[in-house]
């Protein structure tokens, strides 16, 4: 087995990690797009099973050889080509956020190469009655971002994630500007953009599990979970933390994404 690796994708090419003992289990990142926001979750699961995750395309190890928006459908078949690139037949799949939406494309075009999909708060505003709100949001972010004003852009999107909010420092230094700044240019508009394809997805083979964090409610992350839930058909859950909990709970996180894989799969 290769720890690390490069997977080719159209006009690109991933970082790829893989590491741990037993069934195969790929983790799509969302936020920024790095493998490393999965580390301590990695640590918690690598000890039952193979875990595959990767930096999505432009930011950090992997690269990016497009220009203009990156549609959530490429990020999706990025997805499909890590595991073409591990080998995997159908297996599970978790994604969180901006990777649960990757994750739902990926299930709604080829749902034979996922067995179950946990979606943890996946921002498909374009599911909710006030979705005019969130998106005119996410363009005065991009507006900020791209005049220059980054830091307000974070700044704003993070006071909107349960948990995420930035400290009121006066010189806060803002860490992988370069991967912040990919997010509002090229990637926010068409993650908020973006509607779950529903016929596919109630139709696919694919065990799709809607979650959320306990500590998420009254936020516009938790509430799509719940709306895909009753569209779909199938059971909501919730999960403990917030909507950074896969970073900053991960052994709690780790044991109820064990629990939720076992109870479809059992």
């Amino acid at each position: 087995m290769i720890p690390e690796s490069r997977c080719p994708v159209a006009e690109g090419e991933l970082a790829v990690r893989i590491g741990g003992e037993g069934p195969m289990l790929l983790l799509i990142p969302g936020g920024t797009g790095g493998a490393d926001a999965y580390r301590a979750l990695t640590k918690q699961l690598q000890t039952d099973h193979t875990v595959v995750t990767y930096d999505r395309r432009g930011h950090f190890a992997s690269t990016d050889t497009t220009t203009g928006p990156v549609p959530v459908s490429l990020q999706a078949d990025d997805a499909l080509a890590v595991l073409d690139h591990v080998g995997a037949g159908p297996i599970p799949v978790f994604g969180t956020s901006a990777g649960a939406l990757i994750g739902l494309d990926l299930v709604a075009r080829h749902p034979g190469r996922v067995s179950v999909l946990v979606a943890h708060e996946p921002p498909a505003v374009q599911l909710m009655p006030d979705a005019t709100g969130w998106l005119e949001a996410a363009h005065e972010q991009v507006r900020l971002a791209r005049s220059g004003d980054l830091m307000s852009a974070v700044t704003r999107f993070s006071d909107g994630i349960a948990g995420a909010a930035l400290p009121d420092l006066p010189h806060l230094r803002l860490p992988h500007e370069a991967d912040w700044l990919r997010l509002f240019d090229r990637e926010l508009t068409e993650f908020f953009d973006y509607l779950p394809d529903l016929r596919a997805l109630r139709r696919a083979s694919t065990e799709i599990v809607p979650v959320a964090g306990e500590g998420s409610r009254g936020r516009y992350h938790y509430q799509p979970a719940k709306i895909l839930a009753l569209e779909l058909g199938l059971p909501f859950a919730e999960v403990p933390g917030a909507h950074l909990a896969p970073q900053r709970n991960a052994p709690k996180f780790a044991a109820a994404l064990r629990e939720l894989l076992s109870s479809v799969t059992d």
